[in-house]
């Protein structure tokens, strides 16, 4: 096994310098690196959840426009058709059409697919 040149470990502590500075509410740990600055973690975490909230209700709550079905709507019925499950056929049970689901196409639990497969099947009122 190679050693490392301690030159490298002496650079590498220079270009990571910790400052600590002390002020009246908090103690903030600095890194002085490429890129980095200082931020407050609440706004941070606050801005953090509102994208990803947003996100999730843009790609998966919300039905899309040109045929009005949620993204696990859409990957039951294509699973359905590669199984060759028409309405005229014989019944299967729930379990292959959400098995096949989740292992090829839905990598979430799999309460989403036998929830939304369910509301599918149910008439409108």
């Amino acid at each position: 096994m190679q050693r490392r040149p301690t030159w490298i470990f002496k650079m590498a502590k220079e270009e990571k310098e910790e400052i600590v500075k002390k002020t009246e509410e908090t103690e903030e740990i600095e890194e002085k690196e490429k890129g980095a600055e200082a931020a407050e973690i609440s706004e941070e975490m606050k801005k953090a959840y509102i994208d990803y909230a947003m996100s999730v209700i843009v790609s998966r709550a919300l039905p899309a426009a040109e045929d009005g079905l949620k993204p696990v709507q859409r990957r039951i019925l294509y699973t359905m058709n590669e199984l060759g499950l028409k309405s005229s056929g014989q019944t299967r049970k729930c379990a292959r059409i959400v098995g096949d689901t989740l292992g090829k196409y839905h990598p979430h639990g799999d309460m989403a697919v036998y929830d939304a497969l369910v509301r599918m099947a149910q008439d409108f009122s």
